[in-house]
């Protein structure tokens, strides 16, 4: 095949795999962390060597390019990919926008809304014609192992991706096709953002394990003990709440069990059997304490934001609201006041035409 530049912005866990993955693949790279973080690339810094293992492709990868120099990040490679917790999305936004040009499509893995947070940020920076995207998951099941290496457990075989704006949708499929192939496409971004399946499981399976993840400090497989029958029927209800946002807004969301079924998680089933199916998932431990992304993103970039969203547009949502309150305790700031809101996101106080207009066209 012809040799693609790709741009990978980020150096975590799932950045470092899809670097390696697409490397192996034929792709030249560029990595780019942020300089504050760049102690993540000091083990590849000089080789470029990041050693993959896993059920995909094997072996060591060399990077084409490690850099912590956002300039030479983005002049890499039109198609940028965004790999970042989505407590780092703004933080990369602002180091990016005096880069961009109108031919940069940037892609968040996931995104969680995060396209639109970045939309308004380069509007208000003056940023014009970038096109935003953003996926329901990451490619990969995958973890560090050591600082110059990673292994993928586990492919996600259906990636969704909606765009922004929805008219550069198609073009931006046929371009992310070979990096992901057979990716489909939501109907826009919030669609997609509403489909992100972590904020679902996580802040319940997680709060509802609290005890037994703070005595084992994480010590057990989270999927297949954590998400018992009772935990996924309680998840399946902060499911019905999702559904109803999406609903509210136009859209025919797929409920949870089907989700992690059509990814390519697990069988066909109810929840608990989709989960306990799952060869990837149950592979998958608790994380160690509670101070972990699982709810200080899920929840301030998940279901907080989807509850605000929710309540703009009439939809009540009392055990995402319950569960945003307890988290707020469990991790010691008040979510209501610090995560992603509506205004953040752009599109505060818009009716749903006002918003479906801005959605299609990127034009507020």
């Amino acid at each position: 095949m012809e040799t693609r530049s790709v741009t990978i912005l980020g150096g975590g866990n799932t950045a470092f795999a899809t670097a390696a993955q697409l490397t192996l693949r034929g792709f030249e790279i560029t990595l780019f962390e942020l300089p504050d973080f760049s102690a993540t690339l000091d083990s590849i810094r000089e080789s470029h060597v990041i050693h993959l293992d896993g059920v995909l492709e094997t072996g060591p990868a060399r990077i084409h390019q490690v850099t912590d120099d956002i300039e030479d990040a983005l002049a890499a490679s039109n198609l940028v990919l965004l790999i970042v917790p989505a407590y780092a999305h703004r933080v990369f936004a602002e180091a990016c926008a005096s880069h961009l040009r109108s031919e940069h499509t940037v892609i968040l893995m996931p995104g969680t809304l995060g396209s639109l947070e970045w939309a308004q940020l380069l509007r208000h920076r003056g940023v014009r014609g970038v096109t935003l995207a953003e996926v329901d998951t990451a490619p990969y099941v995958c973890r560090k192992t050591s600082p110059d290496s990673a292994i993928i457990w586990g492919e996600v075989t259906a990636l969704g991706m909606g765009v922004l704006p929805i008219e550069q949708t198609e073009r931006v499929r046929v371009e992310l096709d070979p990096l992901f192939p057979g990716i489909a496409v939501y109907p826009d971004v919030i669609a997609c953002g509403l489909s992100a399946m972590n904020p679902i499981v996580h802040p319940p399976g997680v709060l509802m394990n609290a005890g037994r993840i703070e005595y084992s400090r994480g010590e057990f497989y989270f999927y297949k003990e954590g998400v018992s029958p009772s935990v996924a029927k309680v998840i399946m209800r902060v499911d019905d709440e999702r559904l109803a946002i999406g609903q509210a807004l136009g859209h025919n969301l797929k409920p949870a069990h089907k989700a992690f079924h059509d990814a390519g998680f697990g069988p066909s089933g109810n929840l608990s059997a989709t989960i306990n199916g799952s060869r990837m998932l149950t592979a998958l431990k608790a994380p160690g304490n509670l101070e972990s992304r699982w709810l200080t993103e899920d929840i301030p970039y998940g279901l907080a934001t989807w509850s605000m969203l929710g309540a703009q547009f009439g939809v009540e949502t009392p055990l995402m609201h319950s569960f945003v309150d307890i988290g707020s305790v469990v991790m010691g700031f008040d979510v209501w006041e610090n995560g992603r809101s509506p205004s953040d996101l752009g599109v505060a106080g818009m009716s749903l035409q006002e918003l479906q207009r801005y959605l299609t066209t990127g034009l507020t």
